[in-house]
C-alpha cells in the first residue's frame, strides 16, 4: 500500500579543507513524498526543484535495511548513487552544466524504524574525479 508521506532530508557537509576547523555546512530539505515496503525494501518518491536549475528531479531513495541505501534521481539532475558501509561505489552525476564523476566511500549506515517514522542516517566521504572533496552525514 503506497502511503504519502513527509521526507526530511538533512545532512552536515564540510570540505576536506576545512574538515581541521570542523565548518560543516549544514542543509535541510523538506519534502511531501510516497512510501511503500515491497521485498523487504522501503521506497520513498519525491520531486526536488533545485535552485538555479530548470526543471524538476525525480527522486527515489532505497532502503535495504541496514546493507545499503540507494538514491536514484532523474529529470533536471540524474544520479544513481549507493552507499553501502565500508564500500566505496561510483556515481555520475549529470546536471545541465556536465557531468562529475563521483566516488562514495560509505563509514557507516544507520537505519531505525518505528510505527511511524524510518530514520536513515549516512556518514560516507565524496570525491570528484578521485580527488577527496567533502565528508558528509545524511
Amino acid at each position: 500500500m503506497t502511503k504519502e508521506v513527509l521526507v526530511s532530508i538533512a545532512g552536515l557537509h564540510a570540505d576536506m579543507n576545512e574538515v581541521e576547523n570542523e565548518e560543516y555546512e549544514p542543509i535541510e530539505v523538506l519534502s511531501p513524498g510516497t512510501y511503500f515496503f515491497k521485498d523487504n525494501k522501503h521506497y520513498i518518491f519525491l520531486e526536488e526543484v533545485t535552485e538555479g536549475i530548470p526543471g524538476v528531479t525525480k527522486t527515489q531513495i532505497r532502503i535495504h535495511g541496514q546493507d545499503s541505501v540507494e538514491v536514484i534521481k532523474k529529470g533536471a539532475l540524474a544520479m544513481h548513487m549507493l552507499f553501502e558501509t565500508d564500500k566505496k561505489n561510483r556515481a555520475y552525476y549529470k546536471t545541465p552544466y556536465g557531468e562529475l564523476n563521483l566516488g562514495i566511500s560509505t563509514h557507516d549506515i544507520t537505519v531505525e524504524e518505528t510505527e511511524d517514522n524510518i530514520n536513515v542516517k549516512v556518514a560516507y566521504v565524496m570525491d570528484v574525479n578521485y580527488e577527496p572533496v567533502m565528508e558528509s552525514t545524511i
